[in-house]
């Protein structure tokens, strides 16, 4: 047999396709059929790896829905004054004791718990815009980045908690006058907190927004004749959410505690009106004999200002692409 035949015998012709026209294999076709995965896919999977950020995150959604929800389960009206029952510890019928004039614990902590996350949830978003409009527009804008960065150096420099003191006394009057009360001082310890609290956050996003334009897609946007307005809010501020988000959690935490300390100090709401920084405040006469009354605020401001700090190392670590699924 010659080697024309052997080979016509060992591979024949028939039913042999051209290698242009072979079939994918199995594995081809599955790459080819599955969807791409999105950008927030990928941030979950990383954030839900950190184990301290998803504790933190379940703590901090237990408690919002505890201090807003709970209201609804716990019916006791946190004002409501019972003399004959004040000052009892826990019991069935008031788990966390009464106070002085006989008002539920539970109940003035779930309010109280309302108020103070509500001022932390609002200054931050204050600091929050104000922080990313400084920072964008300094770290942009090359003729405005030097007076911007004055001003930030100088807001840094104050004292903060003298000024809050003062800003407290000064307006306190006049938006209790203009609003009511209640609203007039939450508007004034939300701005009060979110002027003072701003910095951080321009600095962070400016030096990010500093990198950023340099880089070739802003470069490649810019040359096609893209608006300035167009590159910030399609290419830079994208590419800066995650110190903003960041800074979003901190900062709920920083107003939280800020509020408890004007209140502990007695410049906050009125004594009617519970936040966790006034109960800690009234229960500080009471602290030998009814200690429970400060360890339940205490633990209150805690567990919040430790669950966001978590929530926001998670947050950072799942947001920023360089470090993303390590």
């Amino acid at each position: 047999m010659t080697d024309h035949d052997r080979t016509d015998t060992l591979v024949p012709d028939e039913g042999l396709a051209p290698a242009s026209t072979a079939l994918p294999t199995t594995d081809v076709m599955e790459e080819l059929t599955t969807p791409p995965r999105s950008q927030w896919r990928d941030v979950w999977d990383q954030f839900k790896t950190h184990k301290g950020a998803m504790i933190g995150a379940i703590l901090f959604i237990f408690i919002v829905a505890g201090v807003y929800l709970g209201p609804y389960l716990w019916s006791i009206d946190p004002t409501q004054i019972d003399i004959r029952s004040r000052n009892q510890g826990p019991s069935w019928a008031h788990p966390f004791g009464t106070d002085q004039l006989g008002r539920d614990i539970l109940a003035r902590m779930m309010s109280g718990g309302q108020t103070s996350v509500s001022v932390g949830i609002t200054a931050m978003l204050l600091a929050l815009f104000l922080g990313s409009l400084i920072g964008v527009v300094a770290g942009f804008f090359k003729r405005l980045d030097g007076p911007l960065m004055r001003l930030t150096d100088l807001f840094l420099a104050l004292p903060l908690l003298p000024l809050l003191l003062v800003m407290m006394l000064l307006f306190r009057e006049p938006l209790s006058a203009a609003f009511g009360l209640e609203r007039g001082i939450f508007i004034l310890i939300v701005c009060a907190i979110g002027i003072t609290s701003w910095m951080p956050t321009a600095r962070i996003v400016r030096g990010d927004v500093l990198a950023i334009k340099e880089r070739e897609f802003v470069l490649a946007a810019r040359s096609i004749g893209t608006s300035n307005t167009q590159i910030i809010t399609r290419h830079i501020l994208p590419n800066v959410l995650s110190p903003i988000m960041v800074s979003a959690t901190l900062g709920i935490a920083t107003a939280i505690i800020t509020e408890s300390a004007l209140s502990f100090l007695g410049l906050g709401f009125p004594p009617d009106f519970p936040t966790w920084g006034r109960l800690l405040f009234d229960g500080v006469d009471y602290l030998q004999q009814y200690p429970e009354r400060v360890f339940w605020p205490g633990l209150a401001i805690s567990l919040t200002v430790l669950s966001v700090n978590y929530l926001g190392d998670g947050l950072r670590d799942a947001l920023d692409p360089r470090i993303r699924g390590r």
